[in-house]
């Protein structure tokens, strides 16, 4: 592994000049880091501006917000009657009594009640998130399984704590009892995975098992104020051994500006979900005031653009990768990816807007590949709206509705925001979105190495199609004295 990185630093040196000039000159400020002050709260995926700009923006029934919101109303888990069926294990994987879909259908409902109520003002929808988070900090103790089992550490760790983010203020919620479940039961799986990767050799997990839970990890130390969780998630974002720290994800950078996604030798599904793994935690990390989209020469970027123009059906360069696999004394093997995989242009995962939104109107960088690709699957629904199982819930979803924003002033463009601001503008885009495409693709996957990311549960899934209609009249803003009662405690 370490020869191998060690060969793609040197191609990435020889692109790099090129490269800088590629992806857009703007240069951000170094921001404030949440370890020398508050954190801010709402502050993960949304920060009470981006709330704010959400529901005025469809209140006045602008787009693409309110195609958006349309999504987000006629999603099953959206709806205040939902129940929750909270469990004391959990279990992912095969040779386990698999449970975790309860989980995951869970807490899809308590993020969209909880996103609906700060457009809506409907209680209702508060309360149910509540309901919902409370009952599941009451009774679950474990999660389980296979190797999977840091899957769900991950995955399911930075979506719940992104639903108690958006609730932390609502009265009844149980945030301490909430916060002690976090650091109990999913903490201490995703710090375990990112130090020992389950005993296997450091490149035998891709870069989504990292991924997962170094989001994870990051949105949990915003929850629970926890500077050193925080710390180590973006330590290990910039520097870790394994796979999902962004020179190992993003190895090769080409003198066109785009850099390669190792996960695309793979198959498109899975590099997919790396990127929208990626965009969450530099998102999370922005609204503290910590600047990852930036990192390396906006690194990120120069991947993302990569993987949307190969997602777009476009021919992109691959430099061959090998890693090794398997577990010390257990068994070992090695695995060579020559090529990018085959892709189809159909398929969809609801990460695009807020990546493109971040680098076009935040930052005021080209980038025209993700743009493309956010316009063409916009507007972007969230969990349930891509497939029945798993892989259409790994993302939260929503980006159009709640990252789509008007161009910063060229002083917005200049650093993230302090963790005791908010780091995004209220003017929003009226920009309507081309309609997706309707038909299935295959996630992929293998099985049969230590790194199977069960691979039986990969749907094939749909691009979202259709626009539910908007009920009229029935929105309204919270009153501004809820909303500071609400904004994070």
């Amino acid at each position: 592994m370490t020869a191998q990185i060690s060969r793609r630093t040197m191609l990435k040196i020889a692109g790099a000049a090129a490269g800088a000039a590629g992806a857009g000159t703007a240069v951000a400020a170094a921001p404030a880091s949440a370890a020398s002050g508050v954190f801010a709260h709402p502050g993960m995926l949304h920060t009470q501006a981006d709330l704010a700009r959400m529901a005025a923006k469809v209140k006045a029934g602008a787009q693409p917000y309110t195609a958006g919101f349309a999504k987000l109303t006629a999603n099953r888990h959206a709806q205040s009657t939902w129940t929750a069926n909270p469990q004391a294990t959990v279990y992912r994987g095969s040779g386990t009594p698999e449970n975790y879909a309860t989980l995951y259908n869970d807490i899809h409902a308590a993020y969209q009640n909880a996103l609906r109520w700060h457009i809506t003002g409907h209680t209702a929808h508060a309360d149910t998130a509540r309901d919902i988070l409370n009952a599941w900090s009451a009774k679950l103790t474990r999660l389980d399984g296979s190797a999977d089992r840091f899957l769900a550490s991950g995955l399911y760790g930075y979506q719940f704590a992104n639903a108690a983010e958006l609730i932390r203020g609502h009265g009844g919620f149980e945030l301490a009892r909430f916060q002690k479940m976090m650091l109990n039961v999913f903490h201490p799986l995703s710090e375990d995975f990112l130090a020992n990767h389950n005993g296997a050799y450091i490149s035998n997990y891709w870069a989504n098992w990292d991924l997962t839970n170094i989001a994870s990890v990051l949105a949990i130390g915003i929850l629970c104020d926890d500077r050193t969780k925080v710390d180590r998630a973006v330590a290990y974002f910039k520097h870790g051994a394994g796979m999902g720290s962004i020179k190992n994800a993003i190895p090769v950078v080409y003198s066109d500006g785009l850099a390669e996604w190792a996960e695309a030798g793979r198959d498109q599904g899975h590099a997919l979900l790396g990127v929208g793994l990626m965009g969450t935690i530099c998102e999370m990390a922005w609204n503290q005031g910590i600047d990852l989209y930036g990192y390396d020469d906006s690194r990120f970027l120069k991947g993302a653009q990569y993987v949307a123009k190969w997602s777009l059906g476009a021919d992109v360069p691959y430099t061959p990768y090998t890693r090794k696999k398997g577990a010390p004394g257990i068994w070992s093997g090695t695995e060579t990816a020559s090529a990018a995989a085959a892709v189809d242009p159909a398929m969809a995962r609801p990460i695009w807007a807020m990546i493109a939104n971040h680098y076009t109107k935040r930052r005021g960088l080209d980038a025209q590949y993700l743009t493309r690709i956010a316009a063409r699957f916009a507007p972007e629904g969230g969990g349930g709206d891509y497939g029945p199982n798993s892989g259409g819930y790994d993302q939260l979803g929503f980006g159009t509705l709640a990252f789509t924003r008007g161009r910063a002033t060229t002083a917005g463009t200049t650093a993230s925001p302090t963790p005791s601001t908010t780091g995004s503008d209220a003017s929003g885009s009226g920009v309507a979105s081309a309609a997706p495409s309707s038909s299935a693709s295959p996630l992929g996957g293998r099985s049969g190495d230590l790194a199977a990311t069960g691979s039986s549960d990969l749907p094939a899934w749909t691009a979202a199609t259709g626009v539910a209609a908007l009920a009229g009249g029935l929105l309204l803003l919270r009153r501004r004295g809820q909303a500071r009662r609400d904004s994070g405690q």
